[in-house]
């Protein structure tokens, strides 16, 4: 079986590391592929930071720090203080010297004249991953937010500097019109068996991977059925600010609204099937009924085997919409 994962963030990659953990277990997974958001992307300090591929390369790696939740474990920062004693870079944006050390590679490249795909892969070669990293497109589409008030800033600093506290009108990617999905991508997406799309935040994670013009047709002419994971629980977000990036699209922070703001594929959207929380299990019937097969499983991913067990969910609800597909 090929798995093809739609992911970003840190929810993305714990994930993503649930989908391989299964893999090893069962020995049913082939290939898998992580279709990675670029829209949290940015260049700081002349350098080019890629967050969510980070967090994605780092935790399989296992070169994460999982008590930050972010960026190098054993890491150290005396470069970045010499940064910000310069001026170059904020107080609140923080670059650790061995994550530092990622960003120079990544840029050396970029200005070498890689392609970002390019670069993903040359970057995967460092650890063995047990998946394959594609950025979503080649093209940069970094994320601004539009704040009360008018002003309008990039989504680091809306999310680092503000933690989302000021209240956003819309999320925007200037370049986005003229991006294209890059081809590797699209690649993994017609190949795969099975398409997951990661609890990861649904507007500033999932959301710019979608913009992307031709994203949403190549998962829609994909053969594969499209499952999505809920990162709603009990209405909260499991992990980041999810609920002020939905407020600012209209978005109720629940589980079942965020599925039908993905849409069924058989009405024009994304999903063919959704996992929500047992917390959630009463919206099941109702979204089922809209077009979009759900099921009720545990979503906390606390260990491997509860990582482990969410992918074997998902993965197994793929199984039945594709048997129940065939005998239609």
């Amino acid at each position: 079986m090929k798995v093809t994962v739609l992911a970003g963030g840190v929810g993305g990659a714990r994930f993503v590391r649930g989908v391989r953990e299964h893999a090893r277990r069962s020995g049913d997974i082939e290939r898998i592929d992580v279709v990675v958001n670029t829209g949290d992307d940015w260049w700081l300090a002349g350098v080019r930071i890629w967050p969510d591929h980070d967090s994605l390369l780092y935790t399989l790696a296992g070169e994460n720090d999982d008590e930050r939740g972010w960026g190098r474990r054993g890491e150290s920062e005396r470069v970045a203080a010499e940064l910000q004693a310069w001026g170059v870079t904020p107080p609140w944006f923080t670059l650790g010297d061995l994550d530092l050390g990622t960003h120079l590679a990544r840029t050396a490249w970029l200005r070498a004249g890689e392609t970002p795909s390019q670069v993903a892969r040359r970057l995967g070669t460092r650890w063995v991953l047990g998946v394959t990293l594609h950025p979503a497109t080649d093209d940069e589409i970094d994320t601004h937010v539009v704040v009360e008030g008018g002003d309008r800033m990039h989504f680091q600093e809306w999310w680092t500097r503000h933690r989302a506290s000021l209240p956003a009108i819309r999320f925007e990617q200037a370049g986005i019109p003229k991006a294209s999905p890059a081809p590797a991508a699209l690649a993994a997406i017609a190949a795969a068996d099975v398409i997951l799309v990661a609890p990861s935040n649904p507007v500033v994670s999932i959301g710019p991977i979608l913009a992307i013009p031709g994203m949403r047709d190549a998962l829609r002419r994909a053969p594969a059925p499209v499952v999505g994971v809920s990162g709603i629980i009990g209405g909260a977000a499991v992990r980041g600010m999810a609920d002020s990036c939905l407020v600012a699209i209209g978005v109720e922070t629940d589980a079942a609204a965020v599925a039908r703001h993905y849409g069924a594929r058989s009405r024009g959207g994304l999903l063919d099937g959704w996992l929500v929380a047992e917390e959630d299990a009463a919206s099941a019937p109702a979204l089922t009924a809209d077009g979009i097969p759900s099921v009720a499983v545990p979503l906390w991913m606390r260990d491997a085997d509860t990582s482990a067990r969410l992918a074997a969910d998902a993965l197994a609800h793929a199984s039945t919409l594709w048997t129940d597909a065939r005998r239609a």
